[in-house]
């Protein structure tokens, strides 16, 4: 993931510990493996819960 803001950000499984890129600084990069388990995965920024999404899987 790239972050284009200029706040920190994370991306966080909802569920468990499926995956968690913890804090990024604007203009930053993070990465992580994929899970192989083909699914859908909900995730969050910790720092703003407002900001959510789906990591699709297949």
């Amino acid at each position: 993931m790239v972050n284009k803001d200029s706040a920190a950000h994370t991306v966080t499984a909802t569920k468990g510990d499926a995956f968690d890129i913890s804090s990024v600084t604007g203009g930053e990069s993070g990465k992580f493996t994929a899970l192989s388990e083909a699914s859908e995965y909900a995730f969050v920024c910790t720092f703003h819960p407002n900001m959510t999404g789906t990591l699709i899987v297949r």
